[in-house]
């Protein structure tokens, strides 16, 4: 590469002394290329390498970081791999180089072109201001792809996060989702700012006025914070839960969580959350748990009881013992049947009750059309009509998933008496599921098999003795007591035993 100078006299020959490319090259001894170079530009050319640099330490790993390129595209958009993340991923697989050549490999990859926005830096009192976002994620539960809805809150101060994800975005998950975020805060903040969602904004009016929900009315006055609606399209204006919306799916959902149920994915979610204290976030002073051991003490207290999170709705029971909601049916004890009832509906399950009290509880369906059933809501039918035992609904479902046990016992039962009896003394041995675990049923029924005892009061004593704690016999100290010291080592006489001998008068 020629320097700037020698660019120089090679450009004023040419342009002002007028010589030729070949009288130039000769004279400066380089080569024509360099020469029409200069000639062209005035400014030193890129530089371009014959060979890619060699890299020791991340070469290794492109083929890997390039399968998980590829993996990453077919993944859910807003799921996908990051820098940090495929960095962290080849780190465990053996990778001893640098964070920021992943990162420049990465971009180089992704060719990525997009301009960045531009926002105005703000700064937030400790204990003042949260932000309030929903966002959508993909997860693996019971063995299933499932798209959940996941409810975000952030303390401006600390930026600790709170995630939690729901089935659905319900009101009622909207606010059990604030409920389980103040409670990992430690306090209320003072004010919460959210988008215009319906869940508590009834309708924009002019300006920042809004019509809200009366019953986001009533939990906002429950906890005493203030609320504030961002401008309808302009997300930036909670900046710091929209960045923690990303950071938490890239973060905490790649690679997709393979979960049970929504508990464990909570659980999940909790721990990632309380791992976030130790982390300190790039131009802060400390870590967000030490900025929250501050910002605490200055959240409102935490009133003294739970906000009751869920929606009413007046049913009514219908023939089958079934309250209808959102198109599913929930079944109702029949014993306990009222025709005017109320459903309170929960994020996770639904309760129904009657005039003073819970008639039944439910796991919540999110599906259409389903019967939700607890076969012990109808026991008492069956023993009025064992006839219909073979076709009952409740049962059917019920005998699919029952131990091998109960088949044995239905079995015998209806061997020894054929008729109706059978199934009722049958039915009345289900029915100790109202009083009892399951577990511990189930082995009352396999010891009665096995005693031979095959009826309802066999199983009722072993449940008996299953339920009955081990006695405790205390061991006898014979060495404390003078009087009992010498029981055993005394001379044995047999002459007491003549008088057994002796004729009776």
């Amino acid at each position: 590469m020629i320097s700037l100078e020698h660019r120089e006299a090679i450009r004023r020959a040419y342009h002002v002394e007028g010589k030729s490319i070949r009288d130039i090259a000769r004279a400066f001894r380089c080569s024509r290329v360099t020469v029409r170079k200069a000639i062209t530009s005035a400014g030193p050319a890129a530089y371009s390498m014959a060979a890619p640099r060699p890299s020791p330490m991340l070469d290794p790993f492109k083929a890997r970081i390039d399968e998980l390129l590829t993996q990453s595209e077919r993944m859910p958009r807003k799921q996908r791999y990051t820098a940090k993340r495929i960095f962290d991923v080849i780190r465990e697989e053996g990778y001893e180089g640098s964070e920021p050549t992943v990162r420049r490999y990465v971009g180089e990859r992704r060719a990525d072109k997009r301009r960045p926005e531009v926002f105005l830096p703000l700064e937030f009192d400790p204990g003042r201001d949260a932000q309030v976002d929903w966002g959508e994620s993909v997860c693996i539960m019971a063995g299933k792809e499932r798209t959940v809805q996941l409810f975000h809150m952030r303390l401006c101060f600390s930026r600790r996060p709170f995630i939690m994800a729901f089935p659905g975005q319900k009101q009622e998950a909207f606010f059990e989702g604030h409920r389980q975020a103040f409670r990992h805060f430690g306090g209320v903040p003072h004010r919460i700012a959210y988008d215009n969602l319906k869940t508590a904004v009834l309708k924009i009016l002019k300006g920042r006025t809004r019509l809200e929900q009366s019953a986001f009315v009533q939990f906002r006055s429950h906890y005493l914070f203030e609320s504030h609606f961002c401008t309808p399209g302009a997300g930036h204006e909670k900046g710091r839960v929209e960045d923690v919306v990303g950071f938490g799916r890239r973060n905490f959902m790649v690679p997709l969580p393979e979960v049970t149920s929504f508990d464990e994915l909570n659980e999940h979610l909790l721990r990632c959350c309380q791992d976030e204290d130790d982390r300190t976030i790039k131009g802060q002073p400390v870590p967000i748990g030490e900025a929250w051991a501050h910002e605490r003490p200055l959240l409102q207290l935490l009133p003294d009881y739970d906000y009751d999170c869920c929606s009413r709705h007046p049913a009514i029971l219908n023939g089958y013992s079934q309250v209808v909601f959102e198109t599913n049916r929930y079944s109702v004890p029949v014993e306990d049947r009222q025709r005017n009832l109320l459903v309170k509906a929960y994020p996770f399950h639904i309760e129904i009750l009657g005039k003073d009290a819970v008639l039944a509880s439910h796991v919540r369906s999110y599906r259409r059309e389903q019967d939700v059933i607890d076969p012990l809501h109808y026991l008492p039918l069956l023993m009025q009509r064992p006839g219909a035992f073979e076709h009952a609904k409740p049962v059917r479902q019920w005998r699919e998933k029952w131990p091998a046990a109960y088949e044995e016992l239905l079995r015998r039962l209806l061997s020894t008496w054929p008729e109706g009896r059978g199934v009722r003394e049958f039915v009345r041995v289900l029915s100790l599921h109202k009083e009892h675990p399951a577990d511990l049923v189930r082995q009352a029924v396999e010891e009665a098999l096995a005693y031979s005892a095959a009826h309802y009061e066999g199983v009722m004593l072993c449940l008996r003795q299953l339920s009955m704690p081990e006695p405790f016999i205390p061991s006898l100290d014979l060495d404390a007591s003078v009087s009992w010291a010498s029981v055993g080592s005394q001379p044995l006489s047999l002459n007491t035993y003549d008088t057994l001998l002796a004729p009776v008068t």
